[in-house]
Formats: structure tokens, sequence, C-alpha cells
């Protein structure tokens, strides 16, 4: 498939930036630079949009609850942005977490967690499975149905959504009903075939991966735990039930599809659909890119199904 005409308008605005030259890069200075690459786009109203401080693993964390109805015990949905562990916050995500409420008809609550490098893994695994733990014990004050919980993620942010769900079902911690995966980051290896094929000029590149990779872990060898590395985890059973969404024209398209297979194989169900014509980072876009909406409501009836 071509790409869609309107992302290539979106690339077209992006395609006079010079690439950095990641050798050199410092993370604070890209963060201040990324995070504020896209102008900010007005949100959905909502009954309740507040911001909070939750549990962290060492320490409370920023936090922002969106309440699509005026009413308690809705759904909980548990969000971490995406960012390469290293970028993005929660006013990046802001828009994303607000349409996901209103169309989930669940409560979302977004978790600022710790980025890397100051905050090396496993600090962001860690920080997002404690915030969720803290939110379920909490669920009486927040107004919310915990029973009824899913967690959910964008790229970066949903490697560590699979990484709640694991540490959960290891733990004994929460139950958690489903997750929903958009684009997500599931091999720190960078050697699949979409690396090769989408290395460059599709917004995310080989050479960004890789260098929030090497900002991210500590070690080399950290790259094979399952906490970091899901794909290369040797068992996934037990997992929830997932939506998992890829676009054609990613660089991490065939390790999300590649987890999307393993779940299956391991029992899990796992509705896999990728997009064609998009890049990633693309449901961000849904207020200016129609197949980005689409894919977004659907994600949300997902939720929806799942949590009522």
């Amino acid at each position: 498939m071509p790409l869609d005409k309107q992302i290539a308008a979106v690339l077209e605005q992006f395609s006079g930036l010079p690439e950095p030259d990641f050798s050199q890069l410092n993370a604070a200075d890209y963060r201040q630079f990324s995070d504020n690459l896209m102008p900010p786009i007005p949100g959905e109203p909502l009954a309740e949009v507040r911001d909070l401080r939750v549990a962290g693993a060492d320490g409370e964390l920023d936090a922002r609850l969106y309440r699509p109805l005026d009413q308690a015990n809705l759904p909980l949905l548990v969000f971490f942005h995406g960012g390469g562990f290293v970028i993005g916050n929660l006013d990046t995500h802001d828009n994303l977490c607000r349409a996901l409420a209103k169309q989930s008809g669940a409560v979302v609550v977004s978790v600022a967690y710790r980025l890397a490098p100051e905050a090396r893994f496993p600090a962001a695994p860690l920080d997002c499975y404690r915030a969720t733990c803290w939110l379920v014990e909490q669920a009486q004050a927040l107004g919310v149905d915990a029973s009824r919980l899913a967690v959910a993620g964008d790229s970066a942010g949903a490697n560590l959504a699979l990484a709640v769900s694991r540490l959960a079902l290891e733990r004994g911690g929460p139950r958690i009903a489903y997750q929903c995966l958009f684009y997500p980051v599931t091999d720190g290896r960078c050697g699949s075939d979409s690396y090769a094929q989408f290395a460059e000029g599709f917004f995310l590149t080989r050479a960004m991966m890789q260098w929030f990779w090497q900002q991210y872990l500590a070690r080399g060898e950290q790259v094979t735990e399952p906490l970091a590395s899901p794909l290369l985890a040797e068992d996934l059973a037990g997992l929830p039930p997932t939506s998992l969404i890829s676009a054609e024209f990613d660089p991490l398209r065939d390790e999300g599809e590649a987890l999307a297979q393993r779940l299956q194989q391991a029992g899990v169900a796992c509705r896999m659909q990728r997009y064609d014509g998009m890049i990633h980072g693309f449901v961000s876009m849904a207020p200016f890119v129609e197949r980005a909406a689409e894919a977004l409501a659907v994600a949300a009836a997902d939720l929806r199904a799942a949590l009522n």
C-alpha cells in the first residue's frame, strides 16, 4: 500500500528537520525539543480532568485523571505514554487520553513514570506497576471500579503496559482484564525486517530507536529480560486478552506483529490489526488523520466491550 495521503502531508511538514547526531545527543535537550514539536490540540471536553500524585517504585509520580462521565464506579484504564522511555509526558498524550476516556467509557489515568537515562531500566516498569497497584488500592477514593481494570500504551508505553501485566501475573497483583497496545516496543535487538525496510524517512528511525535503547538500559545484556523485550520471554501464557495495533510503515511493525502471534500461540485472546499506509505514532494524529481516528475508535470499542 502507498503512504496514506494525510500521513504523507504530516511527514512533509517534518521533512526539513535535520537528523540529530545521536553520538553527541543530550537526552534532556532532545526531550525539550521533542516534547514541544507538535502544537497542542484542543482536547475532548470531559466531566473531569485533574492532575494527581500517585505512588511509584521510588517516590511519588505525576499523573492525570480523565473522567468521561459525571458518575462513580466507571472502569479504570491506566495509560503509559510512548517516547522511547526517554521523551514524552502527560501533555504530549493529553489529547489521546481524552479521546480514549470518552470513547471507551472508562476513567483513564495517565502515569508519568521516570524517564531514562536519569532513571534507567527497570525503573519505568516498576514505577508503572506500583502506580497501577496504588490506583487499585485508591479505587474508592477515586470513584472507579478497579475490578474492571485495563492497561494501555503506545510504543514504549505499550511495552510498559505489557510489563505491568507480566508483573501483576508474577506477583499476584491486580487482575487486569484487558490490554490495548498501540505499535508496541517488544524487542530491543532492533533487527527485524521492518527495521531494515523503514530505517529512515517514516518519522521513527532505526538510529533513533537504537539511541533510545542505549539510554534506557543500564547494561546491554538487559535487552533479553522479559520486562525489557517481552517478545523474548519464554512464556506469554496468562497475559490479559489484547488488542494490538501495528502500522505498515513502522520499524516496530514486525516485532509487534510477532508478539501478537506469540500471544495467540500461548492461548491469549489477541486481536491484531495492521493499518496500511500508516506510520509509527499515527494514533496520536487522530484529530487530523481519518484512518487514525478509525483505529482509535476500534481500539476504544474493544476496551469498552472488555470492561463492560
